[in-house]
């Protein structure tokens, strides 16, 4: 099968979101003069590594893009297993005042580099500074690029000095209404690592 996407897949669900995957979910925390938000995005990931800096993608101004762009920052908290019912929960649309938080029965805890909410329990939170968001293509779509300047990480997933995603399971994006969660590691060394 080929398609051109202006043209449309004549599929019953649109396969796109099912090539690239499995995707990392960014649970994104915010506060802004309405309140705090979190809500969960699948188009995210690490795109530097020094200075450390992520990105995420809003299709939509949405409560999230409107808060980073009134404050300037916001914190990234990673699913694991047993976040991931609530994580699905802050996916819902709801009016700007209404605090995800709370309609999941998520622990908020603050951040301590920036002014902004996280998960409590989250396995791995990255706290971020703004440093552009970039209109693209399309009908508000937005990319969302941080510098992490805080990391926060779970004591109970550490093994021997590396975060253990054995010990969190993360949870991560299939496409469609599908997920993942990852429990099985395979370690393959570089070449030159070897």
């Amino acid at each position: 099968m080929f398609y051109r996407p202006e043209d449309g897949h004549g599929l019953p669900r649109n396969p796109f979101t099912a090539i690239v995957a499995p995707r990392p979910i960014g649970w994104i925390s915010t506060r802004g003069s309405i309140g705090a938000n979190l809500a969960p995005y699948s188009f995210f990931n690490a795109v530097a590594y020094e200075p450390p800096q992520v990105m995420f993608a809003s299709t939509g101004a949405k409560d999230s893009w409107r808060n980073i762009r009134e404050t300037g920052v916001f914190c990234v908290n990673i699913v694991g297993e047993d976040q991931f019912h609530a994580m699905s929960e802050t996916s819902a649309s709801v009016a700007p005042e209404v605090d995800e938080f709370a309609l999941a029965h998520v622990a908020m805890a603050e951040c301590q580099a920036i002014a902004c909410p996280r998960v409590a329990d989250a396995p791995a939170a990255l706290e971020c500074r703004m440093t552009q968001i970039i209109e693209l293509a399309g009908k508000n779509n937005f990319l969302i690029l941080g510098q992490v300047v805080g990391v926060h990480l779970r004591d109970d997933c550490l093994s021997d000095g590396r975060l253990d995603a054995r010990k969190y399971r993360p949870v991560a994006r299939m496409g469609y209404m599908d997920y993942a969660v990852i429990r099985d590691l395979v370690e393959l060394p570089r070449p030159d690592e070897r």
